[in-house]
């Protein structure tokens, strides 16, 4: 591929993910915030959401969903986006009240947090496949939002790289366990590991490849 046909292929990218943006800009709505949450499968670790709020004219090459994004692209492309968005929330819900709660619930509460923590009150947001319960922000839920809505996928670059920080942060605390390799993830290791050592603090006790397996003893 030409690099002047990525680069027209990148441009047309930006004109599809921004649409949903630039409708509700020429309609006057200049704080527009998009809202995704990474972890809602993991065995481990919070739930984490973001909430973006980025301007008018914006056009980062490159910002797409952060599952097609490898971690080096994130890195970059989060760091960008946080130069550059006029207000950023993250809201985190660790594995104690994913288990009161239950993870559906605790997803929507982590994205509440997230609109809450914004330094801007945003006029509209759009979500990935939800809506918020208890706000009375106008909502427009995308369905597959991180590959339709520019800010939803800005939003899901930080939340990804937000969160695979904190699970960084825990494989240090919990070596055995393996959490930088698979993010809090069922993989075949990372049961293994739940199976040999028992379920640590931050393990999801209510998900039930967690609950089911042997614990160390039994």
């Amino acid at each position: 591929m030409t690099v002047g046909t990525r680069e027209r292929r990148q441009a047309a990218r930006l004109g599809v993910l921004l649409r949903p943006e630039r409708s509700l800009w020429s309609a006057g709505i200049t704080h527009v915030a998009g809202v995704d949450e990474v972890g809602v499968g993991p065995l481990a670790g919070p739930v984490l959401a973001a909430a973006v709020i980025l301007p008018q004219g914006i056009a980062l090459r490159g910002v797409d969903d952060s599952k097609k994004l490898s971690p080096a692209r994130r890195e970059e492309l989060a760091a960008k986006i946080r130069t550059v968005a006029l207000g950023i929330g993250i809201g985190i819900v660790e594995p104690a009240e994913i288990d009161r709660l239950n993870i559906y619930r605790a997803a929507l509460e982590a994205m509440r947090q997230a609109v809450a923590a914004l330094p801007i009150t945003p006029e509209h947001l759009l979500i990935d496949a939800r809506r918020i319960p208890s706000l009375t922000i106008p909502q427009t839920p995308i369905i597959k939002g991180d590959t339709r809505s520019y800010s939803i996928a800005a939003a899901s670059i930080v939340a990804k790289v937000e969160r695979d920080g904190i699970m960084c942060q825990l494989d240090a605390l919990y070596p055995e366990y393996g959490f930088r390799e698979h993010m809090g993830y069922g993989t075949a290791r990372h049961r293994a590991a739940i199976d040999q050592h028992g379920p640590s603090p931050v393990h999801r006790r209510s998900f039930a490849p967690v609950r089911e397996l042997r614990l160390p003893g039994l």
